[in-house]
């Protein structure tokens, strides 16, 4: 089989940055941002533009790892939130039905409302506390009523080595403050965007070579849990091994709930993911959570 042209959209966020590098060994990846190239549309606000694109570059997978991701500025930029989370969505899948092609689409833990203690199967009902969920939701619908050929992954708490991220901003406020202050009654897996970058690239080639009876809803995330405040500790007990010099030490950043940090947008207490069906599809063991963060530390560190 000839290899497929891939288009992915969102080249320069966290996870597209690292989708650029795993799927180039499929096939011939066009990546596009925000601003296109070549009179291509990468713009998600744009649909008639980014549909026009799809149209052009004939792709045989489409990739969306773009999106609008600024949780509490959704609630007031809440046209913008549906247009980009739910309608573009909506506009590649039926796209990629008309082509005939695979769509790759990214969704998040805010599509349930945090309830309870046991991690969210794909089969769980939705129930977004957000306006930022409740788009990603639309989307997630708008894709699976297309009737096209789909992996869907839902992630949490995703970071990467590239741009800024909490572990980044846990490092800088220990080395110039006195104390921190950190919420510990939500829960969830960091998730490094160079394993879902892998793990899409595994289960595409997979998807490519068997037909369609993987497409599907699957849940994402690195393996352990642990909350805010147990992960910041975690970055300064590795940045102290690191050599790194530090004000607040991991033993003294202070544990507060939700309640004491309120925010525009409310955030689920419990971001727990079963990820067995996506392992046992695929073949996959995920690793825990505490390794990728332990090593993008060291990429990272000057």
């Amino acid at each position: 089989m000839a290899s497929p042209k891939i288009l992915l959209l969102g080249k320069n966020g966290q996870l597209g940055w690292e989708l650029q590098r795993s799927l180039s060994v499929l096939g011939e990846v066009v990546a596009l941002d925000r601003h296109g190239i070549n009179g291509w549309s990468g713009d998600l606000s744009q649909p008639v533009a980014m549909a026009q694109t799809v149209q052009q570059i004939q792709p045989q997978v489409i990739v969306n790892a773009a999106a609008y991701t600024a949780v509490d500025r959704a609630e007031s930029e809440p046209d913008m939130a549906h247009a980009i989370n739910a309608q573009a969505p909506q506009i590649l899948a039926q796209e990629a039905q008309k082509l005939g092609a695979w769509l790759v689409h990214f969704s998040t833990d805010y599509v349930f409302n945090g309830s309870g203690q046991q991690a969210w199967t794909e089969t769980d009902a939705c129930a977004p506390l957000s306006v930022y969920g409740q788009t990603k939701w639309q989307g997630e619908q708008a894709v699976a009523a297309s009737g096209c050929r789909h992996l869907m992954f839902r992630t949490s708490w995703v970071y990467g080595a590239r741009g800024g991220n909490f572990a980044k901003t846990m490092l800088n406020l220990a080395q110039e403050r006195d104390a921190l202050r950190v919420i510990d009654d939500q829960i969830g897996a960091p998730t490094g965007a160079d394993m879902l970058a892998d793990v899409t690239a595994h289960a595409l080639a997979k998807v490519m070579e068997s037909g369609s009876e993987s497409s599907g809803t699957y849940h994402l995330a690195a393996a352990g849990e642990t909350s805010w405040h147990g992960y910041a500790q975690f970055v300064l007990t590795q940045a102290k091994a690191l050599g790194m010099a530090l004000k607040v030490q991991p033993e003294d950043v202070q544990a507060i709930p939700t309640s004491a940090y309120p925010t525009p947008a409310r955030r689920p207490l419990n971001s727990r993911l079963d990820t067995r069906k996506i392992q046992d599809t695929f073949g996959l063991t995920l690793p825990h959570w505490t390794l990728g963060v332990a090593r993008m530390l060291e990429e990272t560190r000057t």
